[in-house]
Formats: C-alpha cells, structure tokens, sequence
C-alpha cells in the first residue's frame, strides 16, 4: 500500500488542519513573545484584541497543506483539511463578533 492511499482519509486532513495552525501559533509565539511567559503572552494578545489576527495567520497555514495533498492527489484528506480550515473560520468570525 503506498503512502497516498494509506493516508488518504478524511481524519488524517482533520487532524492535520487541527495541528497545523497550533505548530502556527508556536511559531508566532516564538518569534514575537520577546520572552513572555505563554500566560503573559496570551493575556497580552486578549488585551490588544489582536485574537483573531493570529488565528488567522496561524489557520492561513492550512493552506501549504490543502496545495500538497491537492499535489499528491489525496483528495479525502484534502476534504478534511478543507472542513477544518471553514470550522477554524466560522471560530474567527464568532470570535471577532464578540
């Protein structure tokens, strides 16, 4: 069985377009916390009303793993890596409502 057709399903894009945008915000974290702790840091971010600015720019990263699963033709994954990415969306626009 290759590789493709092992990990063509809908759980593995799920669970990809969960932790991609996580690993995003480490990342984030790690460049602009400026030695925050991540309680600090978060609290920081709360009180700046930046929220729904990082999560966007951590969920824009769903979109290097919707292109390689669109390139390795693992059409099920990408399906769910889509259906993430508009649930992370619906997440920022409610949140941003608020």
């Amino acid at each position: 069985m290759r590789f493709t057709e092992r990990y063509d399903r809908i759980i593995t894009g799920v669970i990809a377009g969960i932790i991609v945008p996580v690993i995003g915000f480490a990342i984030f974290y790690l460049v602009t916390g400026r030695g925050l702790s991540l309680e600090q840091y978060l609290n920081r971010v709360e009180e700046s009303g930046n929220i729904t600015r990082i999560m966007s720019v951590s969920v824009f990263l769903n979109i290097i793993i919707f292109l390689i699963f669109n390139k390795m033709d693992m059409l099920k994954a990408l399906k769910g890596v889509l259906g993430i990415t508009f649930i992370w969306a619906f997440l920022v626009f409610g949140i941003k409502l608020l």
